[in-house]
């Protein structure tokens, strides 16, 4: 839940809550999860069980009940979620949220993240996850960002460090999921390391930086 700002004295401007509208880029659309969204997110979950397996939801054994876990998920206050639809398909491929929202503190996360298999490793899987990035840092007026997921999570750990946070622990034993007691690894970046970390993913993101067939000529730099 955001906090209730206090009053200003000792901070120079508080971040805004962020505001559940449409995020548009080059490769990608974030749309603010809604029950309209439901097909393509049902079209895109079946037969990706594996790609639930660190998350507190799913894999779903119906549309039904994944449309019972997005009426939740919308129903969260000071949690927006968006779906990420890529534009070479004109469909939801998954979700993504702010969450932890602290103004006081003047931080806040990016997590509940759900790519389906063929949005992962893509262009629109990156440029979603730089839409808030920069949105948090840039137009919110947020000093910390935060990513953490489960120790185990190789996948996310790799992203992680891929997008520029920088390794900062683990909370032992911090989170139990799907039956099994987990580590949670925390990661962050600061708002006077996003300059050149925006640099480097617009540099990536740059059309010139794809061969015909759509592979990147060059990776993603990795923070100094």
């Amino acid at each position: 839940m955001p906090d209730e700002a206090p009053s200003r004295t000792g901070y120079a401007e508080f971040p805004v809550l962020p505001e559940h509208r449409v995020h548009e880029g080059r490769y990608v659309v974030l749309e603010p999860l809604a029950a309209d969204h439901i097909d393509d997110l049902w079209a895109a979950a079946k037969g990706a069980d594996m790609s639930w397996a660190h998350l507190r939801f799913g894999p779903f054994p119906s549309k039904d009940a994944l449309a019972q876990t997005v009426a939740e998920l919308m129903a969260r206050k000071g949690q927006p979620f968006w779906v990420v639809r890529p534009r070479e398909c004109d469909a939801a491929k998954g979700w993504l949220s702010y969450s932890d929202i602290s103004q006081v503190d003047q931080a806040i996360e990016i997590g509940q993240i759900w790519f389906s298999p063929v949005l992962q490793r893509t262009r629109a899987a990156t440029e979603a996850i730089y839409l808030l990035m920069d949105h948090a840092f840039s137009a919110l007026g947020y000093r910390r960002l935060v990513w953490r997921c489960s120790a185990n999570n190789t996948a996310s750990l790799r992203a992680a460090e891929r997008f520029g946070f920088r390794a900062e622990g683990r909370w032992r034993g911090g989170v139990f999921i799907k039956g099994e007691v987990r580590d949670v690894a925390w990661h962050a970046i600061l708002n006077d390391e996003w300059p050149s970390r925006r640099s480097a993913f617009e540099a990536w993101l740059d059309p010139a930086n794809f061969d015909p067939a759509g592979l990147a000529l060059s990776r993603l730099a990795r923070p100094i």
